[in-house]
Protein backbone atom coordinates (compact mmCIF):
# COMPACT_ATOMS: atom_id res chain seq x y z
CA UNK A 1 0.00 0.00 0.00
CA UNK A 2 1.35 3.33 -0.96
CA UNK A 3 0.35 6.74 0.65
CA UNK A 4 0.95 9.87 -1.18
CA UNK A 5 1.64 13.20 0.84
CA UNK A 6 1.36 16.58 -0.31
CA UNK A 7 3.74 17.01 -3.15
CA UNK A 8 5.24 19.26 -5.88
CA UNK A 9 3.53 17.39 -8.63
CA UNK A 10 0.96 19.16 -10.41
CA UNK A 11 -2.64 18.28 -9.54
CA UNK A 12 -5.38 18.81 -11.68
CA UNK A 13 -8.41 18.19 -9.68
CA UNK A 14 -7.24 20.17 -6.96
CA UNK A 15 -8.43 24.17 -7.29
CA UNK A 16 -6.41 25.51 -4.19
CA UNK A 17 -5.00 28.79 -4.83
CA UNK A 18 -0.76 28.92 -4.56
CA UNK A 19 0.12 32.07 -3.98
CA UNK A 20 4.00 32.30 -3.71
CA UNK A 21 4.56 35.78 -2.11
CA UNK A 22 2.36 34.78 1.02
CA UNK A 23 4.89 33.62 3.15
CA UNK A 24 7.37 36.21 1.97
CA UNK A 25 4.73 38.57 2.85
CA UNK A 26 4.23 37.52 6.32
CA UNK A 27 7.94 37.33 6.66
CA UNK A 28 7.90 40.91 6.02
CA UNK A 29 4.80 42.82 7.38
CA UNK A 30 4.85 42.53 11.20
CA UNK A 31 2.22 40.97 12.82
CA UNK A 32 0.81 44.24 14.36
CA UNK A 33 -0.03 44.95 11.09
CA UNK A 34 -2.02 42.56 9.89
CA UNK A 35 -5.38 41.71 10.55
CA UNK A 36 -6.42 39.47 13.87
CA UNK A 37 -9.16 37.64 11.31
CA UNK A 38 -6.95 37.55 8.37
CA UNK A 39 -3.63 35.55 10.52
CA UNK A 40 -6.21 33.60 11.89
CA UNK A 41 -8.16 32.52 8.74
CA UNK A 42 -4.34 32.18 7.22
CA UNK A 43 -3.53 29.41 10.54
CA UNK A 44 -6.74 27.03 9.64
CA UNK A 45 -7.04 27.94 5.72
CA UNK A 46 -4.71 24.99 5.12
CA UNK A 47 -7.42 22.07 6.63
CA UNK A 48 -5.44 18.83 5.57
CA UNK A 49 -7.32 16.88 3.23
CA UNK A 50 -6.36 13.46 2.01
CA UNK A 51 -8.32 11.99 -1.32
CA UNK A 52 -8.74 8.49 -1.78
CA UNK A 53 -9.90 6.28 -4.52
CA UNK A 54 -11.54 2.67 -4.20
CA UNK A 55 -13.76 0.78 -6.67
CA UNK A 56 -16.62 1.71 -5.47
CA UNK A 57 -16.15 5.92 -4.19
CA UNK A 58 -13.67 8.69 -3.90
CA UNK A 59 -13.11 9.29 0.00
CA UNK A 60 -12.08 12.61 1.44
CA UNK A 61 -11.06 12.60 5.23
CA UNK A 62 -10.40 15.69 7.22
CA UNK A 63 -9.14 15.99 10.51
CA UNK A 64 -11.28 18.84 12.45
CA UNK A 65 -10.41 18.39 15.95
CA UNK A 66 -12.62 20.70 17.64
CA UNK A 67 -14.78 21.51 15.00
CA UNK A 68 -18.51 20.92 15.18
CA UNK A 69 -21.27 19.43 12.88
CA UNK A 70 -22.96 23.00 12.24
CA UNK A 71 -19.32 24.53 11.79
CA UNK A 72 -18.86 22.55 8.64
CA UNK A 73 -20.61 23.15 5.05
CA UNK A 74 -20.24 19.78 2.38
CA UNK A 75 -21.50 21.08 -0.80
CA UNK A 76 -21.06 20.39 -4.76
CA UNK A 77 -21.03 23.36 -7.10
CA UNK A 78 -20.57 23.85 -10.70
CA UNK A 79 -21.37 20.21 -10.54
CA UNK A 80 -18.65 18.27 -10.38
CA UNK A 81 -16.30 20.95 -7.81
CA UNK A 82 -16.65 19.80 -3.56
CA UNK A 83 -16.63 22.12 -1.57
CA UNK A 84 -15.53 21.82 1.67
CA UNK A 85 -15.89 24.34 4.39
CA UNK A 86 -16.06 25.14 7.94
CA UNK A 87 -15.02 27.50 10.92
CA UNK A 88 -13.38 26.75 14.58
CA UNK A 89 -14.11 29.15 16.61
CA UNK A 90 -11.48 31.38 18.65
CA UNK A 91 -11.49 30.05 23.07
CA UNK A 92 -12.91 32.85 25.07
CA UNK A 93 -10.30 35.01 26.70
CA UNK A 94 -11.66 36.09 30.07
CA UNK A 95 -10.20 38.68 31.84
CA UNK A 96 -7.71 37.76 34.61
CA UNK A 97 -6.82 34.46 32.26
CA UNK A 98 -3.05 34.32 31.59
CA UNK A 99 -2.24 32.72 28.31
CA UNK A 100 1.51 31.50 28.10
CA UNK A 101 1.06 30.15 24.29
CA UNK A 102 -1.93 29.99 21.70
CA UNK A 103 -0.37 27.42 18.79
CA UNK A 104 -4.03 25.41 17.90
CA UNK A 105 -5.47 27.49 15.07
CA UNK A 106 -8.60 28.47 14.67
CA UNK A 107 -10.66 30.57 11.97
CA UNK A 108 -12.30 30.03 8.80
CA UNK A 109 -10.78 26.92 6.30
CA UNK A 110 -12.21 26.26 2.52
CA UNK A 111 -10.94 23.66 -0.03
CA UNK A 112 -12.25 22.44 -3.00
CA UNK A 113 -11.53 19.29 -5.40
CA UNK A 114 -12.88 19.38 -8.89
CA UNK A 115 -14.24 15.80 -9.14
CA UNK A 116 -14.02 13.43 -12.03
CA UNK A 117 -16.36 12.74 -14.31
CA UNK A 118 -17.58 9.32 -13.17
CA UNK A 119 -18.14 11.44 -9.87
CA UNK A 120 -22.62 10.94 -8.34
CA UNK A 121 -22.23 14.12 -6.81
CA UNK A 122 -26.29 13.08 -6.25
CA UNK A 123 -25.40 10.89 -3.64
CA UNK A 124 -22.65 12.50 -1.90
CA UNK A 125 -22.49 11.42 1.73
CA UNK A 126 -20.88 13.09 5.38
CA UNK A 127 -19.80 12.37 8.38
CA UNK A 128 -17.63 13.72 11.07
CA UNK A 129 -16.65 11.72 14.22
CA UNK A 130 -14.07 11.99 16.39
CA UNK A 131 -12.68 14.65 14.78
CA UNK A 132 -12.50 12.99 11.42
CA UNK A 133 -14.87 14.53 8.80
CA UNK A 134 -15.34 11.71 5.71
CA UNK A 135 -16.92 12.39 2.33
CA UNK A 136 -18.11 9.84 0.05
CA UNK A 137 -18.88 10.27 -3.45
CA UNK A 138 -19.88 7.10 -4.94
CA UNK A 139 -18.46 6.10 -8.78
CA UNK A 140 -20.67 5.44 -11.40
CA UNK A 141 -20.47 2.00 -12.96
CA UNK A 142 -18.41 1.59 -15.70
CA UNK A 143 -19.87 -0.02 -18.74
CA UNK A 144 -18.03 -2.35 -20.38
CA UNK A 145 -18.04 -2.28 -24.11
CA UNK A 146 -20.46 -4.78 -25.79
CA UNK A 147 -18.99 -7.21 -28.33
CA UNK A 148 -21.20 -8.61 -30.86
CA UNK A 149 -19.70 -11.40 -32.97
CA UNK A 150 -20.27 -10.76 -36.46
CA UNK A 151 -20.36 -13.79 -38.81
CA UNK A 152 -18.23 -13.54 -42.26
CA UNK A 153 -19.68 -15.13 -45.13
CA UNK A 154 -18.00 -16.93 -48.40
Amino acid sequence: MSLVRRSSVFDPFSVDLFDPFDSMFRSIVPPSLSSSAASETAAFASARIDWKETPEAHVFKADLPGVKKEEVKVEVEDGNVLLISGQRSREKEDKGDKWHRVERSSGQFVRRFRLPENAKTEEVRAALENGVLTVTVPKAEVKKPEVKSIQISV
